[in-house]
């Protein structure tokens, strides 16, 4: 590789290190400060947090790497440029074809790893996600509930006990709440044993307690009063959006859904778009003289968050079926390659009339 080629990408690899690291560390603390909420509201057993955590940074790397990449990029050129660097090295007979060729020689193995976690690392970490917090979002298993403590979780079901005895999967002077569309049920009992903790099919066997179940459609209220009651409680199911996000590649590409389709198509061209994204940072780090480094920041961070938004609003509509599955989401990445044909046209043009 030549001297200006490793050179650039010395100054641009630096900041991308510097910048992705950042991220992952303010993502992590986010995230953690997060779930460790949830552990001590009790909706989330305290030893599955770091999972957890590591998992959400493997997701976020979809979207931190790129934009690691993309800011470096903006600013290492737009310091060479207000440096006079670029200048320099254009005054001396190179090509700007060499600041592409440098920035591409880590923008395609980039492009490559996103495309992978975007495939295959970002299903398979929301899968253990979904399955860590299902099983220990299940009240019933009580080695992370917390007694005098309202236990919930994502169904609205709550348990409250003043004493509990994870070993023997016992409750003392429990209060359960559970809620479904058309009835709501609470349970008052002296002592509650739980027969299965599944969050599948969870039960319980109650004693010594009242119990009433509310109709929300009528006036089929119930009022019980029970020495041993076996409940058999609604259990957690995960939604439609949570089985597609943990789908495999093969699951989406046999499926017929539209919303399916969509999240095939942004899991495949995640790379493609980071490709582009850093490509078009290029001339658009472009500084004038006396200008700062960091001038173009502006214009690069609402053409990112054009790109974001205009792909997330093209995955919906493609969902919701408003708009054809193809060309689907690669109508951004194309839109995304027009314009850099465009910039790239117009430098180009730029430089051969400076060079008459």
């Amino acid at each position: 590789m030549f001297l200006i080629e490793r050179y650039i990408l010395a100054e641009v690899r630096r900041l991308t290190i510097i910048i992705v690291c950042f991220l992952v560390f303010m993502f992590a603390c986010f995230s953690a400060q997060r779930y460790l909420t949830d552990a001590a509201n009790g909706t989330l057993a305290l030893e599955v947090v770091f999972n957890v955590v590591c998992y959400k940074v493997l997701i976020a790397l979809e979207m931190l790497l790129p934009v690691g990449l993309y800011v470096a990029v903006s600013v290492a050129l737009g310091q060479m440029y207000t440096d006079s660097e670029i200048t320099a090295i254009l005054a001396s007979g190179s090509s700007p074809v060499r600041i592409y060729r440098a920035i591409l020689v880590l923008a395609i193995p980039l492009g490559i790893v996103v495309t992978f976690i975007s495939l295959y690392g970002r299903p398979w970490a929301y899968g253990q996600i979904y399955q860590l917090e299902q099983q220990s979002q299940s009240e019933l298993d009580v080695s992370h509930l917390q007694a005098n403590k309202f236990n919930t979780n994502s169904d609205g079901r709550m348990v409250l006990a003043t004493k509990i005895d994870a070993a023997h999967s016992h409750l003392a002077d429990a209060l359960i709440y559970t809620s479904s569309p058309n009835k709501t049920s609470i349970y008052k009992a002296g002592s509650v044993d739980v027969i299965d903790p599944s969050p599948k099919s969870p039960t319980v066997m109650l004693h010594n307690g009242t119990g009433y179940v509310l109709d929300r459609n009528g006036q089929d209220d119930r009022k019980m009063v029970y020495r041993n009651l076996r409940v058999d409680l609604k259990p957690v199911v995960q939604s439609l959006d949570v089985r597609r996000k943990a789908a495999s590649v093969a699951q989406l590409a046999r499926s017929s859904d539209p919303a399916d389709y969509a999240e095939l198509q942004w899991r495949e061209s995640r790379g493609l778009s980071t490709l582009l994204m850093v490509l078009l940072a290029i001339p658009l780090s472009r500084t004038r003289p006396r200008q700062g480094r960091f001038a173009t920041l502006l214009p690069l961070t609402i053409l990112f968050a054009v790109i974001f938004y205009g792909s997330n609003i093209c995955r919906t509509l493609i969902a919701n079926g408003s708009i054809p599955g193809v060309p689907g989401m690669w109508s951004v990445p194309l839109i995304m390659l027009f314009g850099l044909l465009a910039l790239l046209a117009s430098e180009f043009s730029l430089l051969k009339k400076k060079s008459r």
